[in-house]
């Protein structure tokens, strides 16, 4: 609700005691979270609400008013918000215990700044996973000198995605590893179809750097949604009538390629600060990012406007005007099978660390030196040809290292849009090039200079993200100080795109337009790409710098960026650690198969650096082999663990159960192979090797080898015909199978294991 008169004034005034000259024109609204049933993708279940809608209320004020926003906390858990891309004071910024108190249930917060800017904002819940949930809205600011551009109207779209399930347990399903997700929305890549499109040698490639395939998006979406519906009608619109689109991506793991029926567009803002206006129909909208748009309704019929989900598992339309549709034009599904063929043929190296032996050692500039694109000699040369055709080599001796880094980054992205060098123009598409500011931004060239390189890396077999190899959890704050120009540059070394956000600042993207590259609060970083940004450092505190694609920032990709100034002792109750461990919690998941010839279950409990496993494995023979281990992982691929195996003594037997402690090492190797070598407290070494890999859509086989040798250094051996003492005895396990996929907790499984024999059933996943 919103309040704005004069009696209202004065009664905050008397209740707050600012002055009069400061509450002129302020502006009032009231919030509620709370969580409620809701029905978004054809199915009802619980989600969170903000006034009882999802999206939230558009909140409207005008540049140079002063804002006032009560947040109630209706819900059972702690909420927050934060008003994406406000410039305001830090501790009214809403990221829980960094800069704001929570909101505990049943509590208000007050939310008090002056507004100024102007433009297309947002805001959203910064507590856990509750932006998935529904905690999200716009803001509009219109300028205070009056609008500069024309149209007749306007109208404000949020674009988000939308999941029935709990989004913790999308998080755990994540965690674990399972493919369901690909396998719904049709993205998996198994097998039989890398083979037939020829591209096994590719394959190969992705397996040895322990990658399954190119990545696009994690998550399946039964909906994507335009201000909470699959499809919107606003026929309110006449022929002839300029319309302003205010479009915001509030989607927690989806971006976008946007179209328009009919005539392209002008693009006329870009996350809430004007740009030079220019006709642009398919922009790629990243996840927190804005864009406004200025459209013609037509003579005849309705323009269609469609955001196609990036990876092409969906999309959600909104129809403008009346009358026949002037469809949008369709995006075409990305080729993950080509783009895997394209990437095998570049001097590409994968899979970089998403932590770290010693968190404490970055070695960020190692990092870039040792993963992600290698420049050979051919490239070298045509880059160092297009240097000189430029001109740049008298300028080069007066550049400092940072300088001279970026200038060999715009050489590279010169040389491969040129040339096209053996499939670097996979991500051409992914820039900011059509963006330029209508007036310069450079920042004062006589402020000292500080370079952050942050390589972003990620473990997608663990679900884990981080920046230059180290998550939030383990990671120091990243220090500047004020009157500082402050240079990132992002360096992408994973398969994702990541959408990266600076609270509390806007920076300029380093595009072609130099002196007026754009102003931005969110940046998208393509696969494998550089992007550098730079900023103004005039404020003080620390600010939450991370990915906005939701769970991986849960996952660890993000920082505190600190002034390294006095805290405000407002915050003196709540540590900012408990914001830097969200991403270190335990995530629990388990599986049991019901076979007609045995029964597995297997139960883990996992957090960045530990994990507890159980298994227990019962044949109806009379058979059994059960075991717990804690691990410790030392890297993302290498762990130490110990624990207790028990185990029938005698075959088809189970009067007599051998218990041995265990200690080794587990190793998740090149091509993906668990690899495990053990030794018991009777000095039997034993090595244990699996994989599994999916063949058909749904349908994946898997086997398990182990052999344990025994060299009589505890106990004396016998041969068990003759019993007659030996110096030797080796036992071989193995097990072979395959899986069928009904959903993502069921799957149909057959299996033969030389203890147990031969059987199907269910597997049972939970």
């Amino acid at each position: 609700m919103q309040i704005k008169n004069s009696l209202t004034i004065i009664i905050l005034f008397i209740l707050t005691g600012f002055t009069a000259s400061a509450q002129i024109d302020t502006t009032v609204y009231n919030l509620t979270i709370r969580q409620e049933t809701v029905n978004k993708a054809g199915k009802e279940v619980v989600g969170m609400t903000v006034n009882g809608d999802i999206p939230g209320p558009t909140m409207r004020f005008k540049e140079g008013d002063y804002a006032i926003i009560y947040v109630k906390n209706e819900m059972e858990e702690e909420t927050s918000v934060h008003w994406h891309g406000l410039l305001l004071p830090n501790f009214y910024d809403g990221v829980p215990y960094l800069t704001t108190p929570p909101i505990h249930p049943g509590e208000t917060q007050k939310y008090e700044f002056p507004l100024i800017q102007s433009g297309t904002y947002w805001y959203h819940s910064h507590t856990m996973l509750q932006e998935q949930s529904g905690v999200y809205g716009s803001i509009v600011i219109d300028p205070k000198e009056g609008e500069t551009l024309e149209y007749d109207k306007e109208l404000v779209m949020v674009l988000s995605d939308w999941t029935n399930q709990k989004p913790m347990n999308v998080l755990r399903n994540l965690k674990r590893g399972n493919e369901w997700y690909n396998i719904k929305k049709g993205t998996a890549t198994p097998l039989n179809r890398v083979i037939a499109r020829g591209a096994f040698g590719a394959q190969l490639n992705f397996w040895r750097q322990r990658m399954e395939s190119a990545d696009i998006a994690d998550i399946y979406y039964p909906a994507f949604l335009t201000n909470g519906e699959q499809a919107q009608e606003y026929p309110q619109f006449e022929p002839g009538e300029k319309v302003r689109l205010r479009i915001i991506n509030g989607s927690a793991s989806s971006q976008y390629w946007m179209t328009f029926g009919g005539k392209a567009p002008l693009l006329v803002a870009a996350d809430g600060l004007n740009v030079v206006p220019v006709k642009h129909n398919k922009t790629f909208i990243g996840i927190a990012e804005t864009y406004d748009f200025i459209v013609t309704i037509p003579e005849k019929g309705k323009i269609e406007f469609r955001a196609t989900a990036q990876d092409g598992s969906g999309y959600t339309s909104a129809f403008l005007g009346k009358g026949e549709v002037i469809v949008a034009p369709e995006v075409e599904r990305p080729d993950k099978i080509g783009m895997m063929k394209q990437m095998a043929q570049m001097d590409m190296r994968m899979g970089a660390p998403a932590m770290k032996f010693n968190p404490a050692e970055e070695e960020p500039h190692e990092l870039m030196k040792n993963w992600g694109m290698q420049m050979d000699d051919e490239m070298n040369m045509e880059m160092n040809q297009d240097m000189k055709s430029d001109k740049v080599d008298s300028r080069m001796e007066e550049m400092d290292h940072s300088q001279m880094e970026l200038e060999n980054d715009k050489n590279m992205k010169k040389a491969s849009s040129k040339n096209q060098i053996r499939g670097m123009d996979m991500f051409s598409e992914y820039n900011y090039d059509y963006l330029k500011a209508p007036s310069s931004t450079v920042i004062d060239e006589d402020k000292p200079v500080r370079d952050v390189l942050l390589n972003l890396t990620g473990n997608m077999w663990r679900y884990i993200w981080s920046m230059n190899g180290v998550p939030l959890s383990e990671a120091d704050m990243i220090k500047i100080s004020k009157g500082e120009k402050v240079r990132i540059t992002f360096n992408n070394l994973t398969m994702m795109h990541h959408p990266m956000h600076f609270h509390g600042h806007f920076f300029r993207v380093i595009n072609k337009h130099g002196e007026y590259s754009p102003l931005k609060h969110t940046v998208n970083v393509p696969p494998m790409q550089k992007t550098v940004i730079e900023f103004d450092a005039i404020e003080d505190s620390d600010w939450f710098l991370h990915c906005h694609v939701l769970y991986h920032m849960i996952g660890g990709m993000a920082r505190a960026v600190s002034y390294d100034t006095e805290r405000d002792p407002r915050m003196a109750k709540y540590p900012a650690k408990n914001l830097f461990k969200e991403g270190n919690r335990f995530y629990n998941w388990g599986m049991v198969d019901v076979a007609s010839h045995m029964t597995e279950l297997n139960l883990v409990s996992s957090n960045i650096r530990n994990q507890f496993n159980l298994n227990t494995e019962v044949g109806y023979n009379e058979n059994m082999e059960a075991e717990f281990t804690y691990e410790r992982y030392l890297y993302d691929y290498f762990r130490v663990f110990a624990g207790v195996n028990l185990e029938n003594e005698t075959e088809n037997s189970l009067d007599e159960i051998s218990a041995t402690a265990i200690a080794g090492i587990r190793f998740f190797t090149p091509y993906m192979f668990n690899l495990d070598v053990r030794v018991d407290n009777k000095l039997r070494p034993e090595i244990r090797i699996s994989r599994e890999i999916m063949i058909f859509p749904r349908t994946a086989i898997f086997g398990n080898y182990e052999y344990q040798a025994d060299f009589g250094w505890v106990n004396t051996l016998t041969d068990e015909g003759t019993n007659e003492p030996i110096d030797y005895k080796g036992e071989t396990t193995w097990s072979a199978g395959v899986e069928y996929f009904l959903s993502r907790n069921f799957s149909l499984m057959g299996s033969y294991d030389n203890r147990f024999g031969a059987g199907g059933g269910l597997s049972i996943r939970f």
